[in-house]
This record gives structure tokens, sequence and C-alpha cells, in this order.
């Protein structure tokens, strides 16, 4: 039965459980990756059947990154073709060489485009979500999953559903930012573009499985240290850190969730019980697969040091609900041996395995397990993903300030353009990434965009860190005399220039995931790093026309900058077209309209700074503003738009009830442009605390020159409940301060107010 693709899933897969050996069950809760490179290749890096048979006769679970060549991702990455050519002759052997044929999953990472090379590479997801646009949100990952499925990939770990709290953590930038609703929604987007919507519970053709990460309270780590505690009530957690992933899990049905390294309340995620059962399976019904991030289960003991050996680690994980171990079988090696000790039984192997089995049902690897190879290079479509990356770039840049309305420049009134800084002309495309086909930088774009009408004239300025990987452990100081001079000499280019475009921020070498001592991410100081500040300060005192482009990781307290850049244009890293968006919005083809999906605080001293704090919060600082320096869903425009009065159709409704709000909106400006108008609530009196604001629905509307459109918000009873004293999810009655604008500032708010009974 398990080969019919016509019978129910379910059947099929308790139909393959029950004809597996214990051998061949261990073999599914497995995958492979560093191990690959001894247990299936040969010497050249080809695939060796011979090999393959003698150390996995009873097959594998998973496979990880097929489209890396060689260990850690030393070498240049396999192409489209050798990567498909590849993963379908490991296919073929275990489809036709095992004794049930069991396809294997390829896992590979896609967190902003698939990290291969010459893959499509996409805006950060940071960058991303400032787009605020879940329509477009989901198109790119459509576009990532048929570019991954097309190379012989199947599953993906994505979307990173972790609540950014602290900037100084390095994975900043692989987040959605600091809200649980905005989070959520991104969330849902991507799992719907990924997996494809089918309606029938199988990801559609061509489309890959999601995975949820990290599962939970990753992105506020004690210190904001990568994988360090994390500090949550029961209550803060279900409403903040776990919302986003109910969500999706309740409206996307992702085939899998991954726990994070961290621990809460003295238990890591991997050992987690009340975790990865009673909440994900019990409470929420979640049926898909619990996949191990790699080598958590291994940190069991090395790191947290629950248990004293990985026979008690693979216990601990599996008792807690993690049906895979990743990325290699450093402990779930160990199944076999525990059950015959009696440490485990059969029955929580057999739960995981039909878990595992059942998403490779859904993913359709039985009747579906090689790809066509004659598809792979497909240049209409690495032409459509470029137009789309190209517009995510567009859509995500934030205008932070325009004093004066320094912009958009008029290429016309400049003789000389000055592009100065360390990333002016810098490759930027974030974490996880590989190499894609081109990448425009910004010294590029703007050349490519004025042609022979303005000179452009290029100084680095200094350097962040002197060349190296985000793969690289090693992260090296520029010498602080050959500083000097590259700050003289951009001293000297600027002295010539009508208007100087200033490219700084971060590189991926000082803001990414700190994944051991020896690769360092995390940051104690916010502030701009290396001599930055310096090349500000000499350059703004030359009075020339300064505007800022920042690229960046994390929210960077950039008060020296701020002050002196005439305007401040925010990408993040924008992707392998950056260069010709940004270009193109700094001299007006189009307006920019992206927010800010995170506050961007004054100093690391001023952390936590979200905007969702409690009333308590927020007291005052001596000789400081306690504010922070842009605030969460801050952008500005070329244009300018106007904003009616908000109306209730009930003021008044009882639990269980809705309403409806509407606000009017007119573009009054004189250029199109994008709004994106937030809406806010807040409980005004509560059993427990809540937070003075929080977000709970946005639309993103475009407008031509005096047109207007009247925005609707359903306000259901959902969006006004929380979880009481007693843990109870209600509704209480009261008043509600329903508050609506183009930001979370509340000069940016008009308010309304709605009584519940």
């Amino acid at each position: 039965m398990y080969r019919n693709p016509s019978a129910p899933i379910d059947l099929r897969a308790d139909d393959l459980l029950s004809r597996m050996t214990i051998d061949e069950k261990i073999a599914q809760m497995q995958g492979i990756w560093v191990e690959k490179y001894d247990r299936l290749f040969d010497t050249e890096g080809n695939f060796d059947s011979g090999k393959a048979l003698k150390s996995y006769p009873s097959g594998i679970g998973h496979i990880a990154r097929p489209s890396e060549r060689a260990k850690n991702n030393a070498l240049p990455g396999r192409n489209a073709q050798e990567c498909v050519t590849l993963t379908n002759e490991i296919q073929r052997f275990f489809v036709e060489k095992t004794r049930l044929g069991i396809p294997v999953i390829f896992h590979e990472e896609c967190l902003h485009g698939m990290m291969a090379r010459e893959a499509t590479n996409y805006p950060v997801p940071i960058a991303l979500a400032s787009m605020w646009d879940t329509e477009l949100i989901e198109k790119i990952y459509s576009q990532i999953a048929i570019e991954t499925r097309s190379r012989g990939g199947h599953q993906v770990f994505a979307p990173v559903l972790d609540i950014a709290r602290d900037p100084r953590w390095g994975r900043f930038e692989e987040t959605f930012g600091e809200d649980p609703y905005l989070t959520g929604q991104m969330g849902i987007a991507v799992v719907n573009g990924l997996q494809g919507r089918s309606g029938n519970g199988k990801i559609s053709e061509g489309h890959v499985g999601a995975t949820l990460k990290h599962f939970a309270g990753h992105g506020h780590p004690e210190s904001g240290t990568n994988t360090a505690p994390a500090h949550y009530g029961e209550r803060e957690l279900r409403e903040i850190v776990l919302s986003p992933f109910r969500a999706c899990i309740g409206k996307a049905f992702p085939v899998g969730i991954m726990p994070s390294y961290n621990e809460i309340d003295g238990i890591p995620s991997h050992a987690n019980r009340w975790l990865l059962k009673t909440m994900l399976r019990e409470e929420w019904g979640f049926d898909g697969v619990v996949t191990a991030d790699y080598y958590a289960i291994q940190q069991l003991y090395e790191q947290h040091k629950i248990t004293p050996d990985n026979f008690g680690a693979a216990a601990a994980a599996l008792y807690a609900g993690v049906d895979i171990e990743l990325p290699d079988p450093l402990c779930y090696c160990c199944i076999k041996d525990l059950i015959d000790k009696s440490k485990i039984d059969s029955e929580m192997i057999d739960q995981a395995v039909k878990r595992l089995l059942y998403c490779k049902l859904r993913i359709g690897l039985f009747e579906n397990p090689y790809s066509d190879e004659k598809l792979v290079v497909d240049t209409e479509r690495e032409e459509k993903n470029a137009q789309t990356a190209l517009l995510a770039a567009q859509k995500s840049l934030i205008l932070l300030k325009n004093e004066n309305n320094i912009l958009p420049l008029d290429c016309n009134r400049i003789k000389t353009l000055g592009v100065i800084g360390p990333n002016a002309d810098a490759v930027l495309t974030g974490g996880y990434s590989d190499s894609p086909r081109h990448v425009v930088t910004l010294l590029e774009g703007l050349r490519e965009r004025l042609g022979d009408c303005v000179k452009v004239v290029y100084s680095e300025g200094c350097r962040i860190t002197e060349p190296g990987s985000w793969f690289r452990d090693e992260v090296r100081i520029p010498d602080p005399q050959e500083e000097r001079v590259r700050i003289d000499e951009a001293l000297s280019v600027a002295r010539e220039c009508d208007i100087i475009i200033l490219a700084v921020g971060e590189n991926e070498l000082v803001c990414r995931e700190a994944w051991a001592e020896s690769h360092p991410g995390d940051s104690a100081s916010l502030d701009l790093p290396g001599n930055q500040n310096e090349l500000i300060t000499r350059l703004s005192k030359l009075g020339k026309p300064l505007i800022a482009v920042l690229f960046h990781g994390r929210a960077l307290s950039m008060n020296l900058l701020n002050k002196c850049a005439d305007a401040i244009v925010d990408c993040w890293y924008s992707g392998q077209e950056g260069g010709r968006a940004i270009a193109g919005a700094l001299f007006g083809d189009f307006s920019p309209g992206g927010k800010l999906t995170v506050s961007i605080p004054r100093s690391a001293g001023h952390l936590p700074v979200f905007y969702n704090y409690k009333p308590t919060a927020r007291r005052g600082y001596i000789f400081n503003d306690v504010s922070p320096l842009y605030h969460f869903g801050y952008g500005l425009s070329y244009t300018t738009f106007e904003f009616g009065q908000p109306v209730l159709s009930k003021n008044s409704i009882r639990r269980g009830e809705n309403t409806v709000l509407e606000i009017k909106i007119k573009n009054t400006g004189t250029m199109a442009g994008d709004e994106v108008v937030q809406l806010y609530i807040r409980d005004c009196i509560s059993s427990v605390t809540r937070a003075v604001k929080e977000l709970k629905g946005f639309q993103k509307i475009t407008l031509q020159p005096g047109e207007a459109s009247v925005l609707s918000f359903r306000i259901t009873s959902d969006m006004l409940a929380f979880y009481d004293m007693e843990m109870n999810y209600t509704v209480e009655p009261g008043e509600f301060e329903i508050m609506v604008g183009k930001s979370s500032r509340d000069e940016d708010l008009q308010k309304v107010m709605l009584s519940v009974e």
C-alpha cells in the first residue's frame, strides 16, 4: 500500500512502518552531513555506491546540503547541474538498492535564497520584513522553493521565527524583527511560499517542506550571546515568543519545526517535554516532524551538562519528542542499545518514524524521487527571480532621515559624486549565502544608473575588518596606520565632490551566527565598528551634503551618523540586486516605502528597546533620552500621506463580537508611494499587566499623487485576548484603545476607544 499514490498518506505510512526492521527505523531517524564525504563519496568527491551500500544498507533519513562540494563549504559549491546530477544519483541508490526503497530527504539552508552556488540571493529576512508585504514574501519564497527543488532539495530550514529583542545577538538579521504578530504573518507567507497551497495536505509540485525555527526563545538570549539562556515566564513565552509559531502551525501547516539551542527555566529545548510534547503536540495539535538543530542533541551533555554522555542525550531528546538527529549520527546511533537496555521503548521509535515517513509522503518523494535534469537550468526562471530580487530590494529600503528633502538627488545638478565608505563597493549578501550569479554593489549600481552624465569617484575610506568569510573563524582588525592613509585618501576624494554618498555599517564578519567560541558573531557594542565614526566626523567637517547608506545585520546605535548625515537610507543587506535598487532610490526612480520592524536603540545601554513594553518600563535615564532613536514601524517617503479620522462601525461590543475600523488615507504629495497603515491595541485596565501597545494588523497600500483610499480593519475578539492570572486565554470586559497610523510612535497614531461588555 505504501507505494500506492491514491491511498491516504497516514495509511501508507502505517503500512511502510509495519514492514520495517528496527535498523531501518533507526536509519530514518538520522541524517548525515560531514560523514557523507567519507561514507558516500570517493576521493574526487563523486558518489561511491560501494561505500554507500557498506555504510547505509538500511537507508538514511536526511542528507545535508548536497550543494556543498567539500567539508564546511571550503571549496566553491556545486552549480545547479552538478547538484541535481549528484542528488539523482544518490537517490537512485536509496530507492533501488535498499530493501524498502525509502527515498532520502536532501535538506538545504534557504534563509533568503538557496545557500548554493549561482542561486538567487534576496535581501536578508529582516530587510524582507521591512517591506510589510506578505504577498511579495510568499512570491519570493515560492521562487526559492522551485529553485531548490529543481536542484534536488526537498526540505529547507526556514523561516526563522525568533523574536529579535537584543541586537547584540549576531543572528538578528535572520529574523523578521521584534514583533510577534508581524513575525507570525511573515512566517505564514514564507511557509505558504515554500510549500505551496495544494489544499490537500501535500506539498505542491515543485515545492519543498518548510521547517520553523528556533523553538523557542532563541532571539533574546542572556547578554545577547548566541545559545545563552532565555529568561521568560510562561505568560510572556506564550504571548510573545511562541505566538508566531502557533500562528504558522495553525494556518500554514509546516512539515517541520526545529528546537532551539538555548534553555528556558533550566531545561534545554531539545530536552523540554513541556515545550515539544505538552505544548506543541497535545495543545497545538502539531503532527509534523521535530528536527534537531545541528549538534544540539550532542550539546545536551557537552554544553548543557544535563546528561553524562551521548546515550543519556539520545534518551532525553527522544523522551522530549525530537524525531531526527542532525547533522550526523552522534547520539541516535545509540538507540538500539537504549532499547535493549529498556531505557526507551520501541513505541516511541515507531511514533517518530511514522512522522518522518509521513513527511516524505507529504513531499511526494515516493512518486517523484528524482529531479528533471533537463529543467534545472532555466534562463527565463533565473531572470524572473532576479527581477523579484530587485523588487524586494526596492521595497525593503527604509528612508530614516531626509533633511530639507535633499533626496531624491537630481543628476543634472551634480558634476562629481563621491561614493565613499567601507561598504561602497563591498559584496554584502548576508549570512547563509553562497555566491549568486552576480551581485551589484552600491558603486556599480550608481555607475550603471548615472552613466556618463555624472562623474563618479570612489574611496574605501576605512575598513570594518580585513577581508574574510562568514564561514571562517578568523576576524582580523585593520592596521591603524593603513586606516589613517585610507581616511586621508577619502578626504582628498571628497573635496572634489558636490555630494558624498557614504556607505557604512557592518559586514558579515562582525554580525553573524556565533556557532562556536572560536567563531564569534555577537557584539557588546552597537556603535559603528572600526574607524567609521572618525571617517564620518572628518567628512562632515568638509561641509558637503552627506547621504548615508547603511548596510548592516543588527540594529545599530548610529547617533553620530544621525547627527552628521543629511539623509539616511537603511537597506540592511539588500541582496544581489541591492546596488541597483539603492541607486534608483537615491535618484528618484521610486520612493522608498520600507518600515522598521525593530526599534533602533541609542546605545547598548538602552536595551531592551522594543516598542511593546509594559507600563512600568521606560521610566527614564539621567542625562539621556529613554526613547529609541527610531521607532518600530517608522519610515519616511518622498511623498506625503494624509490620514483621516478612524471610525469604528460599533464603539461597543460584547465579548465574542467583532467591529470594523475604517480610515481614509490620501497621497497629498507629487510622487507615487507606498504607505504601511498600522493598527495597534491597548487593553486599558486588565487583571495582569499588558503592553502599552501591541500591533494587531497592518495593510500596505500604493497610492498615486492625489489618490485616496479607505482601508478597513476587522477587529476580532482574538485581537483583544490575553492569558489571565489563571493562564486562561480570554477577553476581559473594559475599555480598549485602538490606535492607527504610520508607525508605533505616539505622534504618528490616531486613537479611538472601544468598549467591551
